[in-house]
């Protein structure tokens, strides 16, 4: 009895466990930034609500028959609006003491008298109150699942002209209330459109799977559905990079999980430590954590230092003296990111062979090498993609500022000092010997290898933001285990913008069809 409660509590634990995976990135988007969303949103309503397509109205009383029809929305005043967080998944859209301008044509058969005009019309007091609940998909995308709306008019009005101008304002409690009836059961329609097709096609622009380099991969999938408190929304990524040659590999997070307090920019965006394993992983797995130099890539001054120091192995092992010399530094193990409040720095273990290459020969090794160091490393945002600049040397950083410059600018207050040894694999006597070649391989490593890396890695990768939204006035900020950068937004393209670019092209005959007919002129058709 006693094993199995053992097993049943070992087994809940687990589940529990696998359920709150910590994220290796996290973003929090605050009530300031909540502000700038409903600005470019209510834009966006404007515009949808513009489009709104009206029935034609039609019918008859007594000797009296009328059509109206070709509605349309001519100007909209939203005059009070409020986009807030709703505990626990919801963005409630609250729309208050609006005015929709309308214009419309109007047919009229009255006995013989046929009459034929435009009226104008105005609906005051709208008020729209739509709630969006917010969920991931089973792609780990965040999407809006669901929405309710409801919208009414409180008053609606209608200017009347023509020959029957009398008999209109007579019968226009009638077609007023029809109007009236017709457009507020359009509003929500529209607007359930704009979100779970239109918004949601916007949602599909930010990255959840897709490659860095050709090399490696990013995992930026939801591990769970959005937290919304009554200030913040805290969305957690898996954050995991992978490399293409595996792209199923998955590599388990023993990492602090990053928390996320203030509140005072837009948006903020914090990485964990395992986020900088699970890429320097990848790319060891893809095995392009290998350097060659060779001929004149070698410093001439390592060179000379060199030949002195291997000078008996390579007097009695090769014929060839003055043969090229070829170095090939090669990772040994997955280097590891640490960060602290203090900074960031990278651990590398390598290997270091030195040999020689005679010409039509096999190459003759004259010695291997172990090394270990720990780079400086600078974490900063260019545009929307977080980049890395490793460095060797002792870093004096000022007071943490934006980082919308490229490097080498300050980002923190503190000094780090990076750590630099080699030592033989065959013996403590040849580490000693090798003694002398710490300093040169050192300078090797920083003005030869260091900017080869960081070429590499110059692309960064792109944080999952949608398209047209973009950072400003970005500052990183170490904790223990994990940075964070607090940054406010802008965007750079409008909503409408980025959604008419992905907007799927209709067909010629969907086109036809979905558009409206022409109201008749003939009064028999009345």
């Amino acid at each position: 009895m006693a094993a199995g409660s053992c097993l049943l509590l070992l087994l809940l634990s687990s589940l529990v466990t696998a359920s709150h995976s910590p994220p290796g990135c996290k973003i929090r988007i605050t009530s300031k930034g909540l502000d700038l969303v409903k600005q470019e949103g209510l834009r966006f309503v404007e515009q949808e609500l513009h489009n709104i397509t009206v029935s034609d109205l039609h019918g008859n009383e007594g000797q009296f028959q009328y059509n109206i029809s070709q509605v349309k929305v001519t100007d909209l005043q939203l005059a009070s609006s409020d986009l807030n967080f709703q505990p626990q998944q919801h963005l409630v859209f609250d729309i208050n003491n609006a005015s929709i301008s309308l214009r419309f044509r109007r047919q009229l058969l009255y006995w013989f008298f046929y009459d034929i005009g435009s009226i104008n019309a105005s609906a005051d007091g709208v008020h729209i109150y739509t709630v969006l609940q917010l969920a991931k998909d089973e792609a780990g995308r965040l999407k809006i699942s669901n929405m309710t709306c409801n919208a009414s008019i409180a008053r609606m009005h209608a200017g009347f002209s023509g020959t029957l101008r009398k008999v209109y304002e007579f019968l226009s409690t009638f077609i007023v209330t029809g109007m009236r009836f017709l457009l507020s059961q359009q509003i929500c329609p529209s607007l359930e459109h704009a979100s779970l097709v239109l918004l949601n096609s916007l949602l599909d622009t930010v990255p959840v799977r897709n490659y860095v380099d050709e090399h490696i991969g990013i995992d930026y999938s939801l591990l769970r559905d959005p937290f919304i408190s009554t200030d913040t929304l805290d969305l957690d990524f898996k954050g995991m990079f992978f490399p293409r040659v595996r792209e199923d590999q998955e590599l388990e997070n023993h990492a602090v999980e990053p928390v996320i307090k203030e509140t005072e920019r837009m948006v903020y965006v914090a990485f964990s430590e395992y986020f900088f394993d699970s890429a320097m992983h990848s790319y060891f797995q893809a095995g392009v954590l290998t350097i060659e130099l060779q001929g004149e890539k070698i410093p001439k001054d390592l060179e000379v230092l060199l030949r002195a120091t291997f000078f008996g192995t390579i007097f009695m092992l090769s014929p060839s003296v003055d043969a090229p010399l070829r170095l090939v530094l090669q990772v040994s193990a997955p280097p590891r990111c640490i960060i602290k409040p203090s900074g960031t720095s990278v651990s590398v273990s390598a290997f270091l062979n030195i040999s020689l290459v005679p010409p039509d020969r096999p190459p003759v090794q004259l010695s291997s090498m172990a090394m270990e160091t720990k780079l400086s490393a600078k974490v900063f945002l260019q545009g929307k993609a977080l980049r890395v600049q490793l460095d060797l040397r002792r870093y004096g950083w000022g007071p943490v500022g934006a980082l919308g410059e490229s490097p080498p600018h300050p980002t923190h207050n503190c000094f780090l000092l990076s750590r630099f040894r080699i030592y033989s694999k065959q013996s403590a006597l040849e580490s000693l010997a090798l003694f002398s070649l710490q300093a040169p391989l050192k300078t090797l490593l920083q003005l030869t290898i260091m900017p080869i890396i960081n070429e590499r890695t110059k692309k960064g990768v792109q944080i999952p933001l949608p398209e047209g939204m973009d950072f400003t006035r970005e500052v990183v900020t170490n904790h223990a285990g994990f940075l964070t950068v607090g940054a406010d937004l802008h965007f750079s393209k409008g909503l409408r913008e980025v959604i008419e670019k992905y907007r799927p092209v209709p067909t010629a005959t969907a086109h036809s069809s979905s558009q409206p007919a022409e109201p008749s002129l003939d009064p028999s058709s009345l």
